[in-house]
């Protein structure tokens, strides 16, 4: 679940950077809502499509994923 207000800010900067004006019958909060709503619904499917590759589509590469573990930086053990 995304943070509503880092995306309502995230929104914000980028609309100015583009020169996007939201039309006026279009309500911050619920364009938020909908843009989260897209973005999480595109991160499902690619979490998907990661989680094949990663795993090999069933057949993982074992030796790759212990030498990933093993380099992981220390605040992530």
């Amino acid at each position: 679940m995304l943070d509503r207000a880092v995306v309502k800010e995230f929104l914000d900067c980028q609309s100015k950077d583009i020169e996007l004006e939201i039309p006026r019958d279009i309500l911050r909060e619920e364009l938020v809502e909908v843009f989260c709503q897209y973005v999480e619904d595109d991160y499902y499917e690619w979490l998907k499509d990661n989680f094949k590759s990663f795993f090999n589509r069933g057949n993982p590469d074992w030796e790759w994923i212990r030498e990933k573990t093993r380099v992981l930086a220390p605040e992530h053990k």
